[in-house]
């Protein structure tokens, strides 16, 4: 371990370096939901395509029903029904009207839509008890998107409206980012599969479970190792496998393994490989980590054992790379200011993310800390109650209540 602290920032940045988005794949628009886009969508047409109806009514000429009111309702023929998708296009003369539901090709000498609230709704002949402007209700061919606009650009995430944006422009395939693989692992031969029987000095691993749920959350796809023991030979073995007869994956994230202490498994099987290092980062929790490449060349993120703090350093460090991965180009979850309800020491010299629940009290958004232990990294439990994690910057000793600190949001 170096003897100067990394700050946070500098770690990220060295984590960031590591990868760059997935290849592009070519998906079918259905199956595309959830990835991120690699080309621009354009649409090769105007859309609308056509004048179309905003109302169910009569497609009119607005100088038929000039003085068209409540008192003088005006009497045109029906000359037809037009249904959306329908292809017909009756001429609208003087005295005329076509009947027109929404989305419907607005027909040739028609200028104008009246609503049915406005009309007998007659079939054959209806009579109008409104005088419209030219150009009432009619949506014009290219008021969404003009022929060769660009509707979606690359780095766009597709949730469904952005796949929806993509199909209203006739784009069946679309290019996007190839989901990441990513295999997370824990170390430590105190750990076994929950629900198994425990002797003295075992618990149920939680850490694999956790990484894996953030990876999926995040949005890739994940290979699940489950716990190693601490034994050098055991992980060199799941490690080779893992570039090799597993297929490729585009990360390895594992927890454990990473201090100063006589098994740190991890440490001793990585420590010395071209481009891997192991360094104290100034925060709390989380200070040991690791980074670098396998011998085949993929990412890995090593991370401390303790479940809070492979849970922030996930959130700081591992989180960001696989959106990176994805081909996301924001990285980073957004943050607001909250007002703090109970006090805390923060450690010397060392940023903090402290566990916390938000509250909403005569509007202003609180935070106070998830367990009264406040960000010790053991306390696993206390996860599953907070909304964020606040930070405190390293140069501050002391939160008082009533001060304000920033939170990230790790609950949605």
């Amino acid at each position: 371990m170096t003897s100067t602290l990394r700050t946070v920032d500098e770690h990220r940045a060295a984590a960031l370096a590591l990868v760059t988005p997935t290849p592009t794949v070519d998906v079918p628009i259905g199956e595309a939901h959830g990835l991120v886009l690699a080309r621009d969508v354009a649409s090769p047409t105007a859309l609308p395509r056509w004048d179309n109806s905003a109302m169910d009514g009569y497609a009119v000429r607005a100088a038929d029903l000039a003085g068209a009111g409540s008192d003088r309702p005006v009497e045109l023929r029906v000359l037809a029904d037009l249904a959306a998708g329908t292809p017909d296009e009756p001429e609208v003369g003087p005295g005329t009207a076509a009947r027109i539901m929404t989305g419907a090709p607005v027909p040739p000498g028609a200028d104008a839509v009246v609503p049915v609230e406005v009309t007998d709704g007659g079939t054959a002949v209806v009579r109008v008890h409104h005088e419209p402007a030219v150009g009432a209700h009619v949506r014009r061919a290219g008021e969404d998107v003009r022929a060769g606009d660009v509707v979606l650009r690359a780095g766009a995430a597709l949730g469904p409206a952005q796949v929806a944006a993509a199909a209203s422009v006739g784009c069946a395939v679309v290019g996007v980012h190839r989901r990441p693989r990513v295999a997370v692992l824990s170390t430590g031969d105190e750990l076994v599969e929950p629900g198994a029987a425990l002797r003295r000095g075992q618990i149920p691993d939680s850490n694999s479970y956790l990484l894996a749920a953030a990876v999926r959350e995040a949005g890739c796809d994940v290979v699940r190792i489950g716990a190693v023991p601490d034994d050098a030979d055991a992980l060199r073995a799941v490690l080779l496998d893992l570039e090799h007869a597993r297929g490729p994956v585009d990360a390895v994230v594992t927890s454990g393994g990473v201090s100063m202490g006589a098994y740190d498994v991890v440490k001793e099987v990585l420590v010395g490989q071209a481009g891997m290092e192991f360094v104290g980062v100034a925060m709390q929790p989380g200070k040991p980590q690791g980074l670098g490449r396998l011998p085949g060349g993929t990412p890995v993120l090593a991370l401390p054992g303790n479940p809070v703090s492979a849970f922030v350093s996930f959130e700081v460090f591992v989180r960001p790379v696989l959106l990176r991965l994805r081909g996301l180009a924001e990285v980073q979850r957004p943050t607001m200011t909250a007002h703090v309800v109970d006090g805390w020491r923060t450690p010397p010299g060392r940023a903090q993310w402290m566990p916390v629940v938000l509250d909403r009290v005569d509007g202003v958004l609180t935070a106070r800390r998830a367990v009264a232990g406040g960000s010790g990294s053991h306390l696993v439990a206390g996860l599953a109650t907070a909304h964020a994690l606040a930070f405190v910057p390293a140069e501050v000793e002391e939160v008082h209540p009533g001060d304000r600190v920033r939170v990230m949001r790790v609950d949605r």
